[in-house]
């Protein structure tokens, strides 16, 4: 069972004390036992769940609202001491408690209440509890001091250890850091390096280019120049073999040493013609003409063979007169 002790101030008699007792079973909602004594007399009574919900029910209130204004009012003593407005009649054992809000107050139960016979018991029994409730509330202090105590111990203990963490921490990473800024600074200069070996690497890269590029250059120029040597060539071959022609015709025909052969060709070519025999001549203008052209590229060789031929030719035409010529 649970019990309740408080101490309230009648309306009627404000200046005398009363001591309010107010016990239950499981809930204060399932019912309560009041009992009231001015240290001379008491007074008991009962106040069942049915009752409870009708009162809740008069004053238009949800059950568990009002049982919690009940708990307020004679239990807990929340209110300020005016708040709640106690009122008693000992001729006809009414007692009832009403709550004041402002300039409104309202009822919030009332019960009837029997005059105890032996009320020595009654206040016995009544300061038994209250000395029961003393030594429980001193034990429970002694051990919420303890219990205090040594939360205070292991409060110390937690700080001392986290004090040690936090300096070890520190240290942590104040060495962290100067291993941190070892690795940057070589992370920095490998960087550097690598930027500087890539730079000349594009450099050579760069002048290698270049250097192809003039190498191609220099190639199609090459080749631009045998080009134009090969056709020069050519050219030079011809205009070399045409006049070297021109000067052979006009050395032969044109020079004051040699005598006139046409009696001779014309004496040779009656009698091969009386034999049967055609001559098979080639001018020797146009043998030298088809040489230059199957070989062009001896100019020179070709040149000497004309002047080799045109030499025999003239010491033949010297060494020959006319007499010999009409002998043939």
């Amino acid at each position: 069972m649970y019990r309740k002790v408080s101490r309230i101030c009648l309306a009627s008699e404000p200046n005398i004390t009363h001591f309010l007792q107010v016990s239950w079973e499981k809930a204060l909602g399932s019912g309560f036992v009041i009992m009231l004594t001015d240290g001379h007399s008491a007074w008991t009574g009962t106040v069942s769940e049915s009752e409870i919900s009708q009162e809740a029910d008069d004053i238009a209130m949800e059950k568990e609202k009002y049982v919690d204004e009940l708990r307020k009012a004679l239990v807990s003593g929340a209110g300020a001491a005016d708040m709640y407005k106690f009122i008693f009649s000992k001729e006809s054992g009414h007692f009832s408690f009403d709550k004041e809000l402002k300039d409104v107050s309202f009822r919030l139960g009332s019960v009837t209440l029997d005059k105890v016979a032996n009320t020595a018991e009654v206040i016995r029994e009544l300061i038994g509890y209250c000395l029961d409730t003393i030594s429980e509330n001193e034990a429970k202090n002694e051990h919420l001091l303890k219990e205090n105590e040594r939360l205070l111990r292991d409060w110390s203990d937690v700080q001392g250890r986290f004090e040690k963490c936090v300096s070890s921490k520190e240290a942590l990473e104040t060495d962290l850091y100067k291993r941190f800024i070892l690795v940057l600074n070589e992370k920095k200069a490998k960087i550097r390096s690598l930027h500087k070996l890539l730079s000349e690497v594009q450099e050579l890269e760069k002048n290698a280019e270049c250097g192809r590029e003039s190498a191609m250059c220099s190639e199609i120029t090459a080749d631009q120049d045998a080009v134009y040597d090969e056709s020069t060539d050519e050219e030079s071959e011809a205009s070399v073999l045409a006049p070297a022609t021109h000067c052979k015709d006009d050395s032969i025909f044109s020079s004051p040493d040699v005598t006139d052969i046409a009696p001779s060709r014309k004496r040779r070519h009656l009698t091969q013609k009386n034999l049967g025999i055609e001559p098979k001549m080639v001018p020797q203008e146009h043998q030298l003409q088809e040489k230059g052209k199957l070989d062009p590229a001896l100019p020179e060789t070709l040149k000497k063979e004309q002047t080799s031929t045109e030499n025999m030719s003239l010491e033949t035409l010297r060494n020959t007169g006319p007499e010999d010529l009409f002998d043939e």
